[in-house]
């Protein structure tokens, strides 16, 4: 399948100003799903900009907001998420195995347990449309309120890439780890 929307051969001036703009903060470049959003460069700006204070200043730890990204991108079987967070996952301390389980769509059994919270809260998410009390409750209690909504608003942010990408038939980054086949 080929990419539907890659970078236009000539930009507007409001996509070259969208592109200044995101290539000046802490992304440095456009790729992955700002390349498709730019054909609406305000809403790219507006989006980019939550994506920022998610993965640079946000609240949620940053193993707990990978572990989030990943089960996005494997919900959503979205390749260029996956092989992009990836590597960060790894860096920022999400273990293989952990990992590993999330590409096979299961839960996760190793690693500290909030990781296992945060999966239980996308996972239930993505699957039923809500939350139960009984997953809320346990990561409420092990994460605070205020990790718990970022963790639902990181797996919306990234849920809305993903359906960009996805409908744009954005390619991987070459090299990445692939998605697991289901």
């Amino acid at each position: 399948m080929s990419d539907r929307l890659p970078l236009p051969a000539e930009l507007t001036a409001a996509q070259r100003d969208a592109v200044d703009r995101i290539t000046a903060g802490p992304r440095g470049e456009i790729s992955g799903p700002f390349v498709p959003l730019l054909r609406s460069p305000e809403l790219m700006t507006r989006l980019q900009l939550v994506g920022e204070h998610i993965r640079f200043g946000g609240v949620l730890d940053d193993d707990l907001r990978e572990l989030v990204i990943l089960t996005v991108a494997r919900h959503w079987d979205q390749g260029y998420e996956w092989a992009f967070h990836h590597p960060i996952a790894v860096a920022k301390g999400v273990p293989l195995e952990v990992i590993e389980s999330v590409g096979q769509g299961n839960r996760p059994h190793t690693g500290r347990p909030e990781l296992c919270l945060v999966w239980d809260l996308v996972d239930e998410l993505q699957r039923t449309g809500g939350v139960g009390d009984e997953v809320y409750t346990a990561a409420v209690k092990a994460l605070g309120e205020e990790q718990v909504v970022a963790a639902v608003a990181t797996a919306g942010y990234y849920t809305t890439l993903a359906m960009v990408m996805n409908v744009a038939r954005t390619p991987p980054p070459p090299g990445g780890a692939r998605l697991p086949s289901r």
